[in-house]
């Protein structure tokens, strides 16, 4: 009698063992979530270079000086990590075909450039900023009968812009800048005067980012 309990017993103990085993191998496996892959947002650190063009308009001499204004323009952002805050330095170099005309005189300007920080807050790839710095240009006066003299001036430049990140790479802008160069001393034949230069300008350019980081 007492043996065949125990046999049941037994029977019963494997039964009770191979079943939760049989149910958990049909059930199907268990796999863990697959970690989620962050995509990196766009930024504007960087290097980058640029071309750009645009009308500049001011006086000298006492008259208005206007004209076309070409070149190209390089520098550096950087963007604070988590934050719409950027800030660079950037320099460029024109070509420049400003003139302003007298009766008896004339003043033009070859070339321009300036170096200037720049304070900006992205809205993703939208960026408006601002900017001020050292401006430089060509002067040169002439005087019918009384020769011409010229001279490289230096002053400041204040101004702001917008630019928009077409792609990682390339970037768009639309900008104006102010800029005092101060009054020059020109000489003709022993002769000496002085000519006070300001300048508007707008301009258009596109960029391209480096993505490796100097």
């Amino acid at each position: 009698m007492i043996r065949r309990f125990l046999l049941g017993a037994a029977s019963a103990a494997a039964v009770v063992a191979v079943v939760p085993a049989a149910m958990a191998a049909d059930l199907p496996a268990y796999e863990a979530p697959m970690a989620a892959v962050a995509v990196p947002s766009f930024t504007w650190t960087g290097p980058y270079i640029g071309a750009q063009a645009g009308y500049s308009w001011g006086r000298t001499i006492n008259r208005k000086a206007d004209g076309l204004v070409v070149g190209g323009y390089a520098g550096y952002n950087y963007q604070f990590d988590g934050s719409p805050v950027v800030i660079g330095i950037e320099t460029d170099f024109n070509y420049a075909d400003i003139d302003a005309k007298r009766t008896f005189s004339r003043a033009t300007t070859d070339w321009n450039g300036a170096t200037r920080a720049r304070l900006g807050y992205a809205f993703d790839r939208f960026l408006a900023y601002g900017t001020a710095g050292v401006a430089y240009a060509d002067r040169e006066i002439k005087v019918r009968g009384a020769g011409k003299d010229d001279t490289t001036a230096f002053g400041w430049t204040v101004g702001g812009g917008v630019e928009y990140a077409a792609t990682d790479e390339v970037s768009i802008r639309a900008d104006y800048r102010y800029a005092d160069y101060g009054k020059d001393k020109f000489n003709f034949n022993g002769f000496d005067t002085k000519s006070k230069y300001t300048e508007h300008r707008v301009m258009g350019g596109v960029a391209y980012k480096f993505t490796s980081p100097f």
